[in-house]
């Protein structure tokens, strides 16, 4: 096939990230970064044959000039004709997406539906396939939900303990997020393992500034630690996690706090920042814990316990354990975490060999334990291979 390429498009409240992707070897002819749209001084920073350009846009640029000048590019590079379709990245699915799907009017209009359940993603993920659909009008565009993958999970798993009649009449119900990430890195683990794709049970945990686990069993997701919300779950960059629901509502009675400012403490001041009191990035925290700074110790501490205990738990849906995965940028290159995590779970059978664990980073894969079965291994995610790949196979379906 002469023409392989998908353009990804990855559409944040202030970003842009896109790649162009040849489904046939998986090889990116284009990659790159938007930043700061609709803010000071925007740029475009891309990679196109080994080589970093950076673009500057003018101040308060957003979106569409950032997609303009996209396609500006993609023509300069001579990488338009080899396009067969535009795949999106959209956040929230609800109950509406199972899987991908082509984009139509019906489709725009449950997504908009479902951006009460994700004001901050889902209206962002509109602002980039309104402008793709304008630049790129003769190609098909697919959306690619971030929840489909959980739609497998019984009612039994995602239903929360309130009132039924909140869930049959306004949705509120568990979604789970990370779900492209959580396929890829399970798929590709039954291959790298061995496993039977009919018989696997494996957990996976996806651990960047978002972190989120999932259990999957026979390759189909029956448990996830993310919510109505990404908020739910696990202890993450600046998000709390879990929390005593009662919280909310001390911090407005006792403490005079605003519905937004509860929002805004427990979304952006909170998880490894808030304790630390230092930075949301992991790689700052681990250098300060080694220093002997007590609240980045204390911070990494909190994180692996609750990320440990949350991995022990899914061992109930899966009625055991082949196989658990690190990904996602922590998960890919925090050594010091996967050994802290594992060793909290050697009951399970899970012994880490350190210079294993120590060779798996940094884009490399591999086991970080000592024996095949269970085992931990690092498998480097890529969420764009699973939009491209499905979008192709949509568009070549028209």
């Amino acid at each position: 096939m002469s023409s392989s390429h998908v353009l990804v498009l990855n559409c944040g409240s202030s970003s842009l990230k896109f790649a162009i992707i040849d489904i046939n070897s998986g090889a990116e002819a284009l990659s790159g970064l938007a930043e700061r749209l609709a803010e000071q001084a925007p740029l475009i920073k891309y990679k196109h044959n080994g080589s970093k350009q950076c673009i500057d846009l003018n101040a308060g640029d957003a979106h569409q000039v950032a997609i303009k000048q996209l396609v500006k590019l993609v023509k300069q590079l001579d990488l338009a004709q080899n396009l067969i379709a535009v795949g999106h990245r959209v956040v929230h699915g609800g109950e509406h997406f199972t899987k991908s799907v082509l984009i139509n009017d019906n489709v725009i209009d449950a997504i908009k539906q479902t951006s009460v359940l994700a004001p901050l993603h889902n209206p962002a993920n509109l602002l980039g396939i309104t402008a793709a659909q304008h630049a790129f009008e003769n190609l098909p565009q697919i959306a690619v939900f971030d929840t489909a993958f959980h739609q497998t999970m019984d009612k039994h798993a995602f239903l929360y303990a309130i009132p039924y009649a909140l869930y049959t009449e306004y949705g509120i119900r568990r979604y789970g997020f990370h779900g492209t990430s959580h396929y890829y890195v399970s798929t590709q683990a039954h291959k790298i393992l061995g496993l039977s794709h009919d018989q696997a049970r494996v957990i996976s945990a996806h651990l960047g500034n978002g972190c989120s686990v999932a259990a999957i069993k026979n390759g189909k997701s029956v448990d996830t630690s993310m919510g109505l919300t990404p908020l739910e779950g696990l202890v993450m960059g600046t998000r709390s996690g879990d929390i005593d629901p009662g919280l909310f509502s001390f911090l407005v009675n006792q403490l005079n706090y605003t519905a937004s400012a509860v929002d805004e403490l427990l979304n952006k001041k909170s998880g490894l920042l808030g304790i630390s009191e230092l930075s949301n990035d992991c790689r700052a925290i681990e250098e300060a814990a080694a220093q002997g700074h007590p609240q980045a110790t204390l911070a990494l501490d909190i994180f692996c316990y609750r990320l440990a205990k949350q991995i022990a738990a899914f061992v109930v849906p899966l009625g055991g354990l082949d196989a658990l995965i690190f990904t996602g940028g922590i998960g890919e290159n925090s050594d010091v975490i996967r050994s802290k995590v594992v060793n909290m779970l050697a009951f399970l059978g899970l012994n880490i060999d350190t210079d294993k664990n120590l060779a798996a980073r940094f884009g490399n894969q591999g086991v970080i334990t000592s024996q095949i079965q269970p085992c931990a291994i690092v498998i480097p995610t890529n969420e764009e291979w699973v939009i491209a790949t499905d979008a192709a196979t949509i568009a070549q379906e028209q």
